[in-house]
């Protein structure tokens, strides 16, 4: 998708996405004792085989996110994330890995009877495609990547600190939902909150 420099002639992002399309076929699959991993299908059910792995995590898939791909051309496979969207329990950790992701994925890859697919990642979703292709090289016909993060520090400090040069509005509200004393590790502070057995202090 190309974009024009000239803001009058920009056109709407929805415009540059293929037409909105409904799954052709999706199911629930049981992941442990714990985890139930919601998955879909949508295009053209003969066509080349592409997995897309959404950002987050916690996000889970949307139908814009069928819109990246030619539904003539590729059977697409859409699933939410173990802890993630319509997989459930929402939000649960336990046994809530990189690890168990790159497992999840290659159950429903053999569950749905693909021998190997191309791979479509963004933010999150690209450091997980990345992480998959290094464990399955022989599954991916190729990788899409946007958006790469790759967790490295410099990467996690640009997002949690170096942005507020952008956007400082944004990043001061950010930084004084906590407390003074805590805004000099915003990861370690946030994620205790978002742990929380307080659920009104999670939702905050």
């Amino acid at each position: 998708m190309s974009s024009v420099a000239n803001s009058s002639n920009r056109t709407n992002e929805s415009e540059e996405l293929y037409p909105a399309i409904d799954p052709y076929d999706s199911g629930r699959m049981a992941l442990d004792s714990v985890h139930e991993m919601y998955w879909e299908q949508c295009g053209n059910p003969t066509g080349e085989p592409v997995v897309f792995l959404h950002g987050g995590p916690g996000v889970g898939a949307s139908p814009k996110d069928r819109r990246f791909f030619d539904p003539k051309h590729f059977r697409v496979v859409l699933f939410d994330q173990r802890g993630a969207g319509r997989s459930t329990p929402l939000g649960e950790l336990t046994d809530n890995t990189i690890d168990h992701l790159v497992d999840d994925i290659e159950r429903l890859r053999e569950s749905l009877g693909i021998d190997r697919w191309h791979v479509f990642g963004g933010s999150w979703g690209s450091t997980l495609a990345l992480y998959y292709a290094q464990c399955h090289p022989s599954r991916c016909r190729s990788l899409i990547l946007r958006g790469i993060f790759a967790m490295r520090q410099w990467e996690i400090d640009w997002w949690l600190n170096d942005m507020g040069r952008i956007f400082p509005e944004a990043w001061r509200e950010f930084v004084e939902h906590l407390p003074e004393n805590e805004r000099s590790d915003l990861l370690e502070n946030y994620y205790w909150r978002l742990t929380s057995e307080d659920f009104e202090e999670q939702l905050a």
